[in-house]
């Protein structure tokens, strides 16, 4: 990068060169070489030619974007949301869903094998429909200071500013019909300069929308609210503060998995793509090979999404969550569902588990799906343990890495590896792996 620079001012170029993409990393990003160096370009697919803008250049690797694409991939597609490129919740609607899948599996393999220093191969990829399929959202509402008009939309990647949407293909049908009329409906309210953001959830009993308002709403804003969540049958909720939600109309939320019904809070957590999330529990479920005599662990259990299925299978279960909310829906949607064989407890699984009630009871097989950075403060009691079977349900492949290490030294072998294409058009990376733990040979 030239840079010119005089007493007032510094005045920034940015080179402009031409190079081959020769691959494609878990993100989604062109990989290619100049003079020794490796490029990551932004927009670029394997095989193509294309003229590259520098946005940074380091010693050994330098990073940019496509500017002119001068020979196309056949894995090439055309985006079908029209503010793809500006809004920053999709990053791969120009690669074909095959290539995304196929260099996420790459790259998840990659990194397990440098860190665990054996080969890893992802013998599988559950995939679903890669567009229509994310049943949440939650879009930032602002008033446009030039034409004082309400913008209702996503964030721009990289960046606060808001990119104002009409549509997104990537949100369930029955969600994406909602944005036009939410947006009309928004901008007629008194308090319009005053809102905070709007949140969409598709459950499985119909749609319901969060409003976050910072001043309290007259009785001819509530009106209106409540007319569109009528003639939309949409659930109405409001949130005057961050911890405050007032249920306007509708019935509570839920979803069913393996035919029992999770009654879920608009805040609380759920899977966003809801067909990938049943095929997840039926994998797991599979791969724990459970018996009607095992006593099974599932931590980071949450409100119960593996918990309660693996109930209906096994002896006893016992779900560890961090999020108290969590875990009393979790006894709620246990007791509700009659499975009375499933106990649920409250710990920070960051922290020393030895003393907690549930930590000496044996258990022969564990489930875990811990959040973003994983499960080191645990590893150590599950090798404690020596269940016969592990399931490790993984958001992010470097500490599912770091936690696989562990594993595999304590006396487990990595036996399946499967990606989940939980979604479609973006760098996240999600993926399961069983551990079993090895026979000890026996003397003759």
């Amino acid at each position: 990068m030239a840079q010119f620079y005089s007493a007032k001012r510094r005045v920034t170029t940015r080179q402009i060169m031409t190079t081959v993409i020769n691959d494609l990393d878990g993100t989604g990003q062109g990989v290619g070489r100049l003079n020794g160096k490796t490029l990551f370009i932004s927009g670029a697919l394997p095989g193509e030619q294309v003229e590259v803008e520098i946005t940074e250049d380091k010693r050994s690797w330098a990073r940019g974007k496509a500017k002119r694409i001068l020979s196309a991939s056949p894995e090439r597609v055309e985006p079908k949301c029209p503010h793809y490129t500006r809004c920053g919740g999709c990053q791969q609607q120009h690669i074909s869903s095959a290539l995304q899948q196929q260099s996420k599996a790459n790259a998840l393999a990659r990194l397990l094998s440098q860190e665990t220093r054996q080969p890893v191969v992802v013998d599988a990829i559950i995939a679903g429909e890669s567009y229509g399929y994310r049943r949440r959202a939650r879009l930032g509402l602002k008033v446009d200071p030039r034409n004082q008009t309400l913008q209702m939309g996503f964030r721009q990647a990289a960046s606060s500013e808001l990119v104002p949407v009409d549509q997104c293909p990537v949100l369930t049908p029955e969600l994406n019909a909602l944005l036009q009329p939410l947006q009309q409906v928004l901008s007629k309210l008194s308090v319009v300069r005053r809102l905070g953001h709007v949140e969409l959830v598709l459950a499985d009993n119909g749609p319901l929308l969060v409003l976050r308002h910072l001043d309290p709403l007259g009785m001819a804003d509530q009106q209106k609210l409540e007319q569109f969540s009528h003639d939309h049958q949409v659930a109405l909720f409001l949130a005057p503060d961050s911890d405050t939600l007032v249920q306007v109309n509708g019935e509570m939320p839920f979803y069913q998995i393996d035919n029992l019904r999770l009654h879920f809070s608009p805040r609380d957590f759920i899977q966003i793509n809801g067909a990938l999330n049943e095929r997840m529990v039926d994998q797991a479920l599979t791969w724990l090979d459970l018996q009607p005599e095992d006593r099974v662990l599932d931590l980071f259990c949450g409100m119960g999404n593996f918990t309660l299925p693996l109930g209906k299978r096994v002896k006893n279960v016992t779900g560890v969550e961090g999020v108290e909310e969590l875990v009393l829906k979790g006894r709620y949607n246990a007791t509700s569902n009659h499975l009375h064989n499933i106990a649920f407890f409250q710990h920070n699984l960051e922290l020393d588990v030895a003393t907690q009630p549930w930590a000496a009871k044996g258990f022969n097989k564990v489930l875990l799906d811990p959040a973003r950075a994983g499960a080191a403060g645990v590893m150590s009691h599950i090798i404690k343990l020596a269940p016969e079977r592990v399931v490790y349900v993984s958001c992010n492949p470097t500490t599912l890495a770091r936690d696989s290490q562990r594993l595999l030294t304590s006396g487990y072998q990595l036996e399946r590896i499967t990606l989940l294409d939980m979604f479609p058009h973006t760098g996240h990376v999600e993926s399961m792996v069983l551990f079993c733990r090895k026979q000890t040979p026996k003397r003759e």
